[in-house]
């Protein structure tokens, strides 16, 4: 799922971890080409990209898998457990399923292969800033695939008219405020709505109410 949402004026403050010097460099460089990119520093490992968070508190943190002492799965999960504000997003030449849902599932708001255009980096970085998921398109095949819808049919029926409106802008990426602009509703009762909707698809996250919802039918 994608956004179109831009980027606020305010630099967006990114940390890079990545052991690659020559990705490191090429990061680096392009992002901070950017007006609204501010890179604070760069991690070699994903040990010091834990350490490096704790201390600059990013509102970005662009994460890699194969990392030297510490993974980038397990790096997210340290970093979501003290700055659960910040947003993890994954750029990895992994794409085996197994990664891609355990990066997800451990933090990650967004998943991009490396190759992806600066474009493509940005969307990633406006999704996960927006509180949406962005999955590159090599990748979210597989995760539809592999996630199973585990709410059953009657459960699915109690979904409330309002409760379904909101999950067809979620499947479409819209973060909560987008939402809230589109149904002239408040954040809040949005919020409230998207928790409603997961406790009734027996879900726990958006990602996951999303495939549940094409799976089902209950939107196209």
């Amino acid at each position: 799922m994608e956004t179109t949402t831009n980027l606020s004026h305010i630099p967006l403050k990114v940390l890079i971890v990545e052991d690659d010097p020559l990705i490191q460099l090429g990061l680096e460089q392009s992002l901070s080409k950017h007006p609204h990119i501010q890179v604070l520093g760069v991690a070699g490992d994903g040990f010091i990209g834990v350490k490096m968070a704790q201390e600059l508190k990013p509102d970005i943190v662009v994460m890699d898998i194969g990392l030297p002492r510490l993974d980038g799965i397990s790096a997210t999960q340290k970093i979501k457990q003290v700055l659960p504000n910040t947003h993890i997003v994954m750029l990895s030449s992994h794409t085996d399923d197994t990664e891609i849902i355990s990066a997800l599932s451990s933090g990650a708001d967004a998943y991009c292969v490396k190759g992806t255009s600066t474009d493509s980096l940005m969307a990633a970085f406006a999704a996960a800033k927006d509180g949406a998921t962005y999955l590159d398109p090599q990748i979210a095949r597989k995760v539809m695939d592999h996630l199973k819808p585990p709410a059953h049919s009657e459960n699915i029926g109690h979904l409330s008219q309002r409760e379904l409106e909101v999950l067809k802008l979620i499947v479409e990426g819209k973060s909560n405020p987008e939402i809230a602009a589109v149904l002239y509703l408040s954040p809040n009762t949005i919020k409230t709505h998207v928790r409603g909707i997961m406790n009734k698809l027996s879900v726990d996250d958006r990602v996951q109410a999303a495939v549940v919802a094409l799976r089902s039918g209950l939107v196209n």
